[in-house]
């Protein structure tokens, strides 16, 4: 890890789809840790990929430089590659319906504006020890809005 970058692990998970979800983010720079999880009673599991990688953002109290990894392709290419698409056609996609998650894209696309980010995309539930930990913390934000003990 870079000591000058911030890393962000952030997952999203839903017991189905729609149906209650977390997320959660991990976030890291020069030895410091933070933990950052939530979750909504009716999501869906894309919403909540979105919400961690915000809310995590939203998190720091400066302009800086993050790398974000994400296990989501949804996350990853929709803020690289079709944003901009989405953007020009007033947030329509190529077959001119409107963006799924609109307000999160919205959303998501101002706070990468404020900050330097690097996209990783990663296998989800591989073994990468940063992803595994904001998949607990997700699972946790599940446990949270079904009022289940939170650990």
């Amino acid at each position: 890890m870079s000591s000058n970058v911030i890393e962000i692990y952030a997952d999203g998970a839903c017991k189905g789809n729609p149906g209650p979800g977390g997320w959660g983010a991990w976030l890291s720079f020069a030895g410091h840790e933070k933990e950052l999880w939530g979750g909504e009673l009716v999501t869906t599991n894309n919403r909540m990929e979105l919400t961690a990688v915000i809310r995590a953002l939203e998190a720091l109290k400066r302009q800086c430089s993050v790398r974000i990894y994400t296990d989501s392709v949804y996350v990853q290419k929709g803020i690289t590659e079709w944003v901009h698409s989405w953007k020009a056609r007033n947030w329509l996609t190529s077959d001119r319906k409107p963006v799924k998650n609109v307000d999160l894209w919205k959303a998501l696309d101002s706070l990468v504006q404020q900050h330097q980010v690097e996209w990783v995309w990663v296998k989800g539930h591989a073994g990468n020890v940063g992803n595994e930990r904001a998949d607990a913390l997700a699972n946790k934000g599940v446990d949270q809005v079904l009022g289940r003990e939170v650990v």
